[in-house]
């Protein structure tokens, strides 16, 4: 009981909660970012990438009113940092999209598949978070770091680079009226559709989604936001030591950290989430009898499999995010480098489809 009354713990068990929410209902609905990009691209089909969009738009709205009313702290995350990397976003997001192509999901659709009883999802797993610790911390930092994002590459701003600053207009008013704007635009598009409209799970995938990542936002930026003698901020839970939310691949790497390091370590609302999201779609799948083994069904298919999972860590890290970390957390706090990683990601998952698809054709 007196570790419950640490706040990082509860922080931790939240994020947790959250996440098997998360896995329950993305098992439920087939929410898959990589399954929304080949939707459109082999069959032109935008349930699911309307799914994704409708996320976006819920997060900048919950996002947002968050800061509007003094629950969140916009510039104490690092998606907003004045630092617009953008070579690396746009590379990162290049990279990712090609490796959950090949990997058949991202991070998020990963633990899920896994929750699911997909034995193929446990060594990308381990592959995707290994990578990501490497890049994260290891040898593949100097590449990241030395190359995509140099100095030639970087672009520094005095403000933040939420959309509103960079235009002058950094004050709550502009940030939430730029948020409306853009989030009802977004649902317009989302909504216009009958056939989407008519789909109960791609609309609740979306919006329970957004609302997860607008829970994590006030449970890290305000359940767990801490500030010393000194008057320096700080939020208690999290890696970063700064306000998070959903995101996969940071945390995957985290995972691998902590059990090598398991005494020097402590459960993060990160980590948390990464086993909530398997937790919470193995129960769907029990719970619905839907809990099938899967496994790989030739050696060039796990080959397949482990490359996408190493480029997902590697592009994850250089990106500062993923599928769900970049294109829908960080979306939600209107920073450029967030809008460049999720086209970057989409960009590159819809060629990968492409080739793959000249290849099988070829072929045959």
């Amino acid at each position: 009981m007196e570790s419950m009354q640490n706040p990082a713990v509860v922080i931790a068990w939240l994020g947790f909660f959250l996440a098997v929410i998360f896995g329950y209902i993305a098992n439920k609905t087939s929410f898959c970012t990589m399954g929304a990009v080949s939707d459109v691209v082999n069959m032109g089909e935008w349930g699911r990438m309307r799914a994704w969009l409708l996320a976006m738009a819920v997060a900048i709205l919950g996002t947002n009113l968050l800061v509007y009313l003094g629950l969140l702290d916009i510039a104490q995350t690092y998606y907003t940092r004045g630092a617009i990397y953008w070579f690396g976003a746009l590379s990162g997001g290049l990279i990712f999209g090609v490796g959950m192509t090949l990997a058949g999901g991202c991070g998020q659709r990963t633990l899920v598949r896994l929750g699911g009883g997909n034995l193929k999802s446990v060594v990308v797993f381990l592959f995707l978070g290994y990578s990501a610790l490497v890049t994260m911390n290891g040898i593949l930092q100097l590449v990241v770091a030395n190359v995509l994002r140099a100095d030639i590459f970087t672009v520094r701003v005095e403000t933040l680079q939420t959309l509103p600053a960079l235009f002058g207009m950094g004050d709550k008013v502009s940030q939430i009226a730029v948020a409306c704007i853009l989030a009802l635009t977004i649902l317009a598009f989302v909504f216009s559709n009958r056939e989407f409209r008519e789909n109960g799970d791609n609309i609740l995938a979306g919006v329970t989604v957004g609302l997860i990542v607008v829970a994590g936002w006030y449970v890290t930026g305000h359940m767990g936001f801490s500030e010393n003698d000194f008057m320096e901020k700080t939020f208690v839970g999290t890696d970063s030591k700064l306000a998070e939310s959903m995101t996969f691949v940071g945390p995957l790497a985290y995972t691998m950290d902590l059990w090598a390091y398991w005494r020097d370590k402590h459960v993060t609302f990160g980590v948390a989430s990464v086993f909530g999201v398997v937790i919470g779609s193995f129960l769907y799948s029990m719970l619905n009898r839907t809990f099938r083994w899967e496994y790989f069904n030739s050696p060039q298919d796990m080959f397949r499999h482990i490359v996408g999972a190493v480029l997902m860590g590697f592009g994850g890290i250089a990106a500062m995010g993923c599928t769900i970390g970049q294109a829908v957390t960080g979306v939600s706090t209107l920073a450029l480098s967030s809008f460049i990683v999720f086209f970057g990601i989409v960009a590159g998952g819809a060629a990968t489809m492409k080739v793959q698809y000249y290849l099988m054709m070829r072929d045959a």
